[in-house]
């Protein structure tokens, strides 16, 4: 290596180090500001992201329903008191074309009672939701639930289930009369379906389920909630009172499950809608005094007044950790009604506590 080779070596170096001295620290704050930069956007987007999804239906890692909890979080209970229910004069009409849809179905119940082919669905007197909306009271900022019905019937219910049926202009009433972006907007005569949810836990804590009959109309074969009622108008009104939610539940657990009042206590967690098929629900929380789950068997053994809603009941332990890994089970995950996911939940949550709840359900989610 001759000399000169060795004079550049020697002044690379020292130009090296100089360049280092004087830019590394420049570097580094360049190339921290440009990171900085980069994951402020990043959460911008995520942020954005999530503000469109404020109104996000209920979820449990793999386990996606249709059900909007419009109110309550499970912590604290929605007092009697608070729930102001009007009805309205006036049945809701259908719009013209949809109301041949209802003519058909009653034009088909009339036929196979004629031909005695099967038992005719009965016409029930029935609500349609006209709206529900949610204050808060001045001093302790309770809920306030102001919820107004219009009388309806069940075929007009059935008719318009068929949401995704085509209009004679090719749309349907899903496209035509709902908009995706506002939920809670729609009209009554798409509303026709108001019922309680209730989920019961016996005194030696094990939660009640039950999988409805295939016999039903709506929903046969699916895994739901304790009790299901739908406010009626023939039952649930007394003269022109309107009804009232926690005497429906209470209806619900004597017909269902052959409980009278003083054998538990009953708490309203919550107002859900389900907003693929436009049924609303206001969920309740039933705890048992004394009666374990082998007395319940015992009790339902010697006859129930709606047996036939259900084909299969069960009693998981109601703990969050068991609740979480029964609702992900393989075999039950797409067989739930929509909205008793969400009830099993906000029942943990009133009993056990949110966090607690929610990192057993992360860690059921986790271990799948």
């Amino acid at each position: 290596m001759s000399g000169i080779d060795v004079g550049n070596g020697v002044v690379g170096a020292i130009l090296g180090v100089v360049f280092a001295t004087l830019f590394q620290q420049w570097t580094q704050d360049v190339w921290f500001r440009i990171r900085r930069r980069s994951a402020g956007v990043v959460r911008s987007i995520t942020f954005r992201e999530r503000q469109a999804l404020a109104w996000s239906t209920f979820s449990l890692g793999p386990l996606h329903t249709s059900a909007l909890v419009v109110e309550g979080d499970g912590d604290r209970a929605i007092a009697a008191e608070s729930i102001h229910v009007q009805v309205l004069d006036g049945e809701i009409a259908l719009p013209e074309e949809m109301a041949a849809w209802r003519d058909e179905i009653e034009a088909e119940e009339s036929r196979a009672e004629a031909a005695g082919d099967r038992a005719p669905v009965w016409n029930g007197p029935r609500y349609a939701v006209e709206g529900l909306e949610i204050s808060r009271s001045a001093l302790d900022e309770r809920s306030e639930v102001h919820l107004r019905l219009r009388p309806t019937d069940y075929y007009t219910f059935l008719a318009a289930q068929q949401l995704d049926r085509r209009l004679p202009d090719g749309s349907t009433p899903r496209s035509r009369y709902l908009d995706p972006e506002d939920p809670l907007a729609a009209p009554a005569f798409l509303q026709c379906s108001f019922a309680v949810n209730i989920a019961v836990v016996t005194s030696d804590h094990l939660l009640v389920v039950s999988r409805r009959s295939n016999r039903v109309r709506m929903a046969p074969g699916v895994w739901n909630s304790s009790v299901n009622e739908g406010l009626s108008r023939h039952i649930d009104s007394a003269g022109r009172n309107a009804p009232d939610l926690h005497a429906v539940a209470r209806r619900g657990m004597r017909e269902e499950l052959s409980l009278e009042p003083h054998e538990y206590t009953l708490s309203l967690l919550a107002f859900v809608l389900d907003v693929d098929k436009r049924h609303w629900s206001a969920h309740f929380y039933a705890r048992l005094g004394d009666m374990t789950g082998e007395q319940l068997r015992a009790r339902l053994s010697r006859g129930v007044a709606d047996r036939w809603e259900h084909q299969t009941i069960e009693y998981v332990p109601f703990r969050s950790a068991d609740v979480a890994r029964y609702l992900l089970r393989p075999d039950r995950i797409h067989l739930w009604a929509p909205l008793a996911p969400a009830l099993f939940h906000l029942a943990l949550v009133h009993v056990h506590g949110r966090s607690s709840v929610e990192r057993a359900e992360a860690q059921a989610v986790r271990r799948l």
